[in-house]
């Protein structure tokens, strides 16, 4: 399908029904999507060798100089190294970290903890984004159920794309599935548009009432990366770094993040 052709013929006619609908530079082009698939085997490999390698006693410095040695290794470049002033090359969040935590060599992985990976991989001017949870020994039933369940919320998320649905879908799924296992979403950190840049439109809320929101186009390439939380929803941001997002009550925190492209026929998975 040519997305653009596809987009001129459709998008006016969502209109007259009064439906939101992207913009025209928020549909790539089939080139574009491929060299987003690209980064995206990139990403996934690099995601990978830290699941190969992450262990008890291992800092969350040695995580990231693994992520920063396998993107340059593949000819690719860690788009977080530097991006706002971040100074390193992909986020690792740990137990009551939302997202968004700075690796460093005095931070031991200990039995018991949960930690999100976030590596977004630049390769030949393209941008795939994506998180894995990963937990360090024995962990409790409680956290072990949330990550089961912040899994599963993205999958629900997933089995709502298809052409011409509506971002309220997706957070509808995430959030609902959630709060029936008794969870909470993170509300003021959402998915984003990815693939030329960094963070694009459209922005992607993990909560949300079906049939809402902005109808996606076969084309549209963005990010579904949900953050639950034990408790409270509520978080704050760590004033030392300006990076760090905590959980208010000091709960467990869970995140995993997929990059999707919307298809003629549904959605592809582009980083995982």
């Amino acid at each position: 399908m040519d997305y653009l052709a596809n987009y001129d013929e459709m998008a006016p006619r969502y209109k007259k029904l009064g439906m939101p609908v992207p913009r025209r530079d928020m549909i790539k082009t089939a080139e574009q999507i491929e060299g987003i698939r690209q980064a995206g085997i990139i990403n996934n490999k690099i995601l990978d060798l830290v699941a190969d390698n992450i262990k008890i006693g291992m800092s969350t410095l040695d995580i990231d100089n693994l992520v920063y040695n396998a993107t340059i290794e593949n000819d690719a470049i860690p788009a977080c190294l530097g991006f706002e002033g971040f100074p390193k090359s992909c986020c690792t969040s740990i137990n009551d970290q939302v997202c968004h935590g700075i690796p460093d060599a005095k931070t031991i992985l200990k039995q018991g903890d949960i930690i999100n990976v976030d590596c977004t991989t630049i390769y030949k001017g393209f941008y795939a984004d994506a998180s894995r949870m990963f937990q360090l020994g024995l962990i409790s039933d409680e956290a072990a159920k949330l990550i089961r369940v912040t899994k599963e919320s993205l999958e629900l998320a997933l089995k709502t794309l298809k052409p011409y649905c509506r971002l309220g879908d997706i957070g509808y799924a995430i959030e609902h599935h959630c709060k029936q296992n008794g969870f909470s979403v993170v509300h003021e950190i959402g998915g984003h548009g990815v693939g030329i840049d960094f963070h694009e439109d459209p922005y992607v809320a993990h909560y949300g009432k079906r049939d809402t929101g902005l109808v996606l186009f076969p084309g549209m390439v963005f990010t579904i990366e949900p953050m639950i939380n034990t408790g409270t929803r509520k978080v704050f941001l760590d004033a030392s770094n300006n990076w760090t997002i905590y959980t208010m009550d000091g709960g467990l925190s869970a995140q995993v993040e997929h990059t999707v492209v919307i298809t003629d026929t549904g959605f592809e998975i582009l980083a995982y």
